[in-house]
């Protein structure tokens, strides 16, 4: 009798485990071609943990239009800076929409002082309006790499102060006797992985410019190579973050076959490339001009000031909002008013995009035509 029962039992046990792993295995998409390995994973149960986080809040209801004869904006309010190309209905509403996004709890007065609503004694207030132009510099000037999705507060802020996935350059080490380990061997640096790699690869590709993105180089000498064994390691370090980030592996854009080469890359790698420049830019012309006004609990423990990355609008999703778009409850977010990117640091090359004629048809950045060139030492021209 104890036997049928231990039977009994282990086989229930067995179609437990069984519908576990079938609820919860790690499934496969092939994303290229056949042949090529190039195979998406993912866990159907993290994709479902996700979908509350990736919900849109019901919009506000549609603005009635003017009233002729009603005040404009700049005549009902003073100190309007970004957003006078909306009508007073339609300012009202966006500014509903800024308490369910970013302060639910506080409302209006986590911005503005209430009794002057002018005034910009609040660093909030001064910070709000600084993402707004963000928010329509991206609508209108990164669509390589939003498309015609594009974005809102809420695609970041998601009901909170402060959105998740901003970040602070890390501490820098000082020079030991051997050498200075560049922020690599440190454990519980979750950024890479937890893996042995320099710890900040943010700041070395997400705050600067013009900084190459490299891992091998073309030349088989070391002092015509600019291409180092640090700068790979920094590249690893970035691309593990970029596939966190997203809730994907190397294969959503890379064949890992042949990982340098474009031509044998997916649609979505262009789409990413475009955005560590966009990430730049936005760090660079919007969040680090910020620093002065943060409060010191606003700064990390060395006084940094937040940044964004990928992770800030993916939140482990392949596509922020799973690939929702808010345009069309809020079109004043894709209006070009109040914005001026004439003066901003560029992040793209001079000339872009003016893709190799070869590999035109999958939209290829102008220089990344296959392996990456390196420059040419004098001696050599």
């Amino acid at each position: 009798m104890i036997r049928i029962f231990a039977a009994i039992a282990a086989a229930f046990l067995g179609v437990l485990f069984l519908a576990y792993m079938l609820t919860d295995s790690t499934q496969a998409v092939q994303h290229g071609f056949r042949g090529t390995s190039m195979t998406v994973m993912y866990k159907p149960a993290a994709v479902e943990a996700l979908k509350p986080l990736n919900a849109i809040p019901d919009p506000e209801d549609p603005a009635d239009p003017p009233i002729i004869g009603q005040p404009t904006i700049t005549e009902r309010y003073k100190n309007i800076q970004v957003l006078k190309d909306l009508s007073v209905n339609e300012l009202s509403r966006v500014m509903a929409a800024f308490v369910t996004w970013v302060a639910p709890e506080e409302g209006c007065v986590y911005c503005h002082n209430t009794k002057n609503m002018a005034s910009d004694e609040k660093y909030t207030k001064v910070a709000a309006r600084r993402m707004l132009q963000m928010t329509r510099t991206i609508n209108n000037e990164w669509t390589q790499h939003v498309g015609s999705t594009g974005v809102t507060c809420w695609t970041c802020h998601r009901g909170q102060h402060v959105p998740s996935g901003d970040w602070f350059a890390q501490p820098q080490q000082h020079v030991r006797m051997l050498g200075n380990r560049d922020g690599q061997d440190q454990a519980g640096v979750a950024t890479v992985g937890n893996s042995s790699l320099p710890n900040d690869p943010l700041t070395t590709y997400l705050t600067r410019p013009d900084d190459n993105i490299r891992v091998q180089g073309t030349r088989p000498l070391a002092g015509a190579n600019p291409t180092s064994v640090k700068k790979a390691e920094h590249t690893y370090g970035l691309m593990i973050y970029m596939a966190q980030s997203l809730g994907v592996n190397c294969d959503y854009c890379h064949n890992t076959r042949a990982l340098a080469r474009w031509e044998q890359s997916s649609p979505q790698r262009i789409t990413a490339w475009y955005g560590i420049r966009m990430v730049r830019s936005l760090n660079i012309n919007y969040l680090i001009p910020l620093q002065p006004i943060w409060p010191d609990y606003r700064l990390s423990a060395e006084g940094d000031g937040p940044k964004l990355a990928c992770a800030t609008c993916h939140k482990g999703a392949y596509k922020p909002l799973y690939g929702v778009s808010m345009k069309g409850d809020w079109p004043e977010f894709w209006r070009r008013g109040g914005v001026d990117t004439s003066n901003e640091v560029r992040t793209l090359p001079e000339n872009h995009p003016l893709p190799d004629p070869q590999l035109v048809k999958i939209g290829l950045p102008e220089g990344e035509t296959g392996y990456a060139p390196e420059p040419v030492p004098p001696e050599e021209e």
